[in-house]
């Protein structure tokens, strides 16, 4: 093995470096989260719903080998199986297995995101 060279021809400039490619869950919680009706994915009770990335995790989305599972925060009035089923076809082109949608929380628009919500949880 020879030393390293010292000149720094083998250093790479952080201006060349290409951006981050997204990753499935980044685009699967996208496409999700661009469904009408859809307000947020939900994490769980605890935040156990996630996809862990290098340095980073993509929440309310787990992609294993056997299913892709998204889980969703309704606005308020959204129809809850039209909206699941728009997430399924939203999300299923860009995943290789079954897509399992879970409605974890209902939430009023007018309220915000840090409103109250009713804690109904259906799975479609």
């Amino acid at each position: 093995m020879t030393p390293a060279d010292s000149s720094g021809t083998d250093e790479v400039s952080l201006e060349n470096l290409a951006p981050p490619v997204p990753e499935t869950a980044d685009l699967v919680a996208a496409a999700a989260l661009a469904v009408d009706g859809v307000a947020d994915l939900h994490t769980g009770t605890f935040g156990e719903v996630a996809t862990h990335l290098p340095g980073r995790r993509v929440g309310g989305v787990r992609i294993t080998a056997d299913v892709t599972e998204v889980h969703l925060v309704l606005q308020w009035g959204a129809p809850v199986l039209a909206t699941a089923d728009a997430v399924r076809v939203a999300v299923q082109p860009l995943v290789g297995t079954p897509v399992d949608i879970a409605v974890q929380d209902v939430v009023d628009p007018s309220a915000g995101k840090t409103g109250q919500s009713s804690s109904s949880k259906e799975t479609a």
